[in-house]
């Protein structure tokens, strides 16, 4: 399995860029050989299709990552199931959980923190889209 901690500190910055929408470094991950971690952004800003990516090309840890991200609880569950405990706590973190947070900032693991603040901010703009009657799509 696949973890979040595998990747140098430089690509974990570069994913924080890249979820905050800077296309730049989303094509040097498909450039350079980090696919998955194109697609883990995207996923986090609810692209079906970079998740159904993940599921099929070995990195279904990073699609329940996202989903977990999202407080599904099928997803949470599957994190704990395989013991991927930093993801989980990732995962936590990003929803805000005062625990989650507290054991990043107590290991001092600031890489995280800023992309655990950077999703916090998509999860909180998604809300506000979600509740705005202008964005809302109509069937």
């Amino acid at each position: 399995m696949h973890c979040l901690t595998d990747y140098d500190v430089k690509l974990l910055v570069a994913l924080n860029e890249s979820l905050k929408g800077n296309r730049k470094f989303t094509d040097i991950f498909m450039k350079d050989g980090y696919p998955e971690l194109a697609a883990l952004s995207a996923a986090i800003h609810s692209d079906t299709e970079a998740l159904d990516w993940l599921l099929k090309n070995g990195y279904p840890e990073f699609a329940v990552l996202s989903n977990a991200i999202d407080n599904e609880p099928n997803a949470i569950l599957w994190l704990k199931k395989y013991k991927l405990d930093f993801l989980s706590t990732f995962a936590a973190a990003c929803r805000k959980e005062d625990a989650a947070i507290k054991w990043f900032a107590e290991r001092d693991l600031r890489v995280f923190i800023l992309l655990i603040r950077t999703i916090h901010d998509i999860l909180l703009h998604q809300s506000w889209d979600s509740s705005d009657i202008h964005k809302r799509r109509r069937s």
